[in-house]
C-alpha cells in the first residue's frame, strides 16, 4: 500500500536509515560483484569501514562506461533466475546499458514513481495518460507500475501517433498525462486545432521529463494544455523514474526520494564534494535495490542541491533544475544520443569521409538533428542509407545533408566543435 508520508520521516530517522541501507549495498555488492570488490580494494575501502554517511565520499564512483563495460549481466548482484525484468538504454558502441530488476526493485520503482505521482497532484481514482514509449526505455513501465501503487485508470497510450492521443484525452478523460515536454506542446496544439481552448480538456496535471526544459517552456505548456506542470526526474541506471520530482503546490527544485537514494554533488574537477547550494555533478547511490545496486554513479547532470525550508513537511532534500552536462550526451526528443554513436554508423560506410558536424535545430515545437558529412558522391540513395543506419542502430530519426569534401569545419588547434546547437532557449 503506497505511503505518501514516507519521505517524511525525521531527519534523525532518515539519516539512520540512509547509513544502514549504504552498509547494507556495499556489503552486497562487495560480495557478490567482482567489479566492485576489486574498485572497493583499490581505494583502500572494506564494507566494515563504513561507519558514517561522511565515509561515502571513500566509495569509488562507478560510470556508465562500467555498465557498458560489463555488458550485458557484469553488475548484476543477484541470481539470474531472481531476475524479473531487464530495460536498457543505447550505448556508444551499439550495446545498450543493461539493468536489471528483481521483486524487491520493482516494488521500490513502483514506491518512488507512485511518490513522484502523488507530488504531482495525482490521487487515486484519476485516470492516467501514459505517453512514455514502452519497452526497454523505462519511462512507459516505470510510470506504469507507480501508477498501479497509487491507484490511478492508467491509458498505456505510448509515444506517437498524435491524432489517436488527443482522440482518447477527449474521450477517456483523463487528469493527468506524462510524456516529454516538447511532446507535450505538440498534444497542446493538436488539441488546438480539434477546437480545444486551454482548460477545456479534464487535463490537470503533466508529469514532464527525460529531456532538459525551461521555465518559460513550463509557462507555455502550462498554458496552453490548462495543467500544472512538474519535473520528473530519473536514469535507469539508478531504477528508471521518479529518482526525484518537483510538489506541485511548489514547483520549486524536485524532492529527492533520500531514503531509497543517496545523493551528493561533487567538483566535475576534483571529484570532491562540494557544499548543498554549490552547482557540481550530481552523483547517486541505489541504496534499496537488490539486484544491481549501484555505488555513487557519475550522473554527468549539473545540479545544486538546495538549502531552506521547504513547505511540504518533507525531510528529504531538493535538487534544482539540471542545468546542464559535463559530457558532450544530447538529448533528443527524450532519448540520450552521443556523437560518438552517430560516429560510429559513419564509419561503416566507406563513401564518408571522417569529417561531420551535428546540426540541432527546433521546427515547430519538435527538435531536430541533421547530420552534415562531407563525400565525393553526394546522391540521395547515400543520404538515405545514413538515415536508416541511425534509426535502426541508434534509434532516432534525423536527416542528412552530404556536403562537398572541404567544407565541414576542421579543428584550428582548439577542440573541435562537433555540435552546432541551434535551438533558442525556451
Amino acid at each position: 500500500m503506497f505511503n505518501p508520508t514516507a519521505e517524511s520521516m525525521p531527519l534523525a530517522q532518515l539519516r539512520e536509515l540512509q547509513l544502514q541501507r549504504l552498509q547494507d549495498t556495499v556489503a552486497r555488492v562487495h560480495e557478490k560483484v567482482p567489479f566492485y570488490r576489486r574498485r572497493l580494494g583499490e581505494v583502500g575501502m572494506n564494507p566494515g569501514e563504513l561507519r558514517t554517511l561522511a565515509d561515502v565520499a571513500r566509495l569509488p564512483f562507478t560510470r556508465k562506461a562500467d555498465l557498458r563495460d560489463h555488458y550485458p549481466f557484469g553488475l548484476l548482484s543477484a541470481a539470474r533466475e531472481d531476475i524479473r525484468r531487464f530495460h536498457a538504454s543505447s550505448g556508444t558502441t551499439g550495446k545498450p546499458t543493461v539493468v536489471g530488476y528483481d521483486e524487491n526493485d520493482l516494488e521500490v520503482f513502483s514506491e518512488v514513481v507512485a511518490r513522484s505521482l502523488y507530488a504531482a497532484g495525482a490521487r487515486p481514482g484519476m485516470v492516467f495518460h501514459n505517453a512514455y514509449g514502452y519497452g526497454l526505455f523505462t519511462g512507459g513501465l516505470g510510470l506504469h507500475g507507480g501508477a498501479d501503487r497509487l491507484g490511478l485508470a492508467t491509458v498505456p497510450v505510448s509515444g506517437g501517433m498524435t491524432e489517436r492521443q488527443v482522440t482518447l484525452i477527449e474521450d477517456f478523460e483523463p487528469e493527468i498525462i506524462a510524456c516529454t515536454p516538447s511532446y507535450a506542446l505538440v498534444l497542446a496544439e493538436a488539441l488546438s486545432r480539434r477546437g480545444h481552448a486551454p482548460g477545456t480538456t479534464r487535463l490537470k496535471y503533466a508529469i514532464l521529463g527525460a529531456e532538459p526544459w525551461s521555465e518559460g517552456m513550463r509557462r507555455e505548456i502550462e498554458q496552453k494544455l490548462g495543467v500544472k506542470a512538474t519535473n520528473i526526474y530519473g536514469l535507469s541506471e539508478i531504477i528508471g523514474p521518479g529518482v526525484s520530482n518537483e510538489d506541485v503546490t511548489e514547483q520549486r527544485g524536485s524532492y529527492l526520494w533520500e531514503d531509497h537514494f543517496y545523493p551528493e554533488i561533487v567538483d566535475p574537477e576534483t571529484g570532491l564534494n562540494v557544499a548543498d547550494g554549490e552547482l557540481g555533478v550530481l552523483v547517486l547511490t541505489s541504496m534499496s535495490r537488490t539486484a544491481m545496486p549501484v555505488l555513487r554513479y557519475w550522473t554527468g547532470d549539473i545540479t545544486r542541491l538546495l538549502t531552506g525550508e521547504n513547505s511540504t513537511g518533507r525531510s528529504v532534500r531538493r535538487m534544482d533544475r539540471i542545468q546542464g552536462r559535463v559530457d558532450d550526451m544530447i538529448i533528443l526528443r527524450g532519448v540520450n544520443v552521443y556523437p560518438s554513436q552517430l560516429e560510429a554508423v559513419l564509419a561503416q560506410l566507406e563513401e564518408l569521409t571522417p569529417h561531420y558536424q551535428i546540426v540541432l535545430t527546433r521546427t515547430g515545437l519538435m527538435d531536430e538533428l541533421q547530420l552534415r558529412i562531407e563525400s565525393a558522391r553526394r546522391d540521395a540513395s547515400l543520404s538515405q542509407e545514413v538515415v536508416r543506419r541511425v534509426r535502426d542502430s541508434v534509434g532516432i530519426s534525423i536527416s542528412c545533408e552530404l556536403c562537398e569534401v572541404g567544407t565541414v569545419p576542421r579543428s584550428e588547434g582548439g577542440k573541435l566543435k562537433r555540435v552546432l546547437d541551434l535551438r533558442e532557449a525556451r
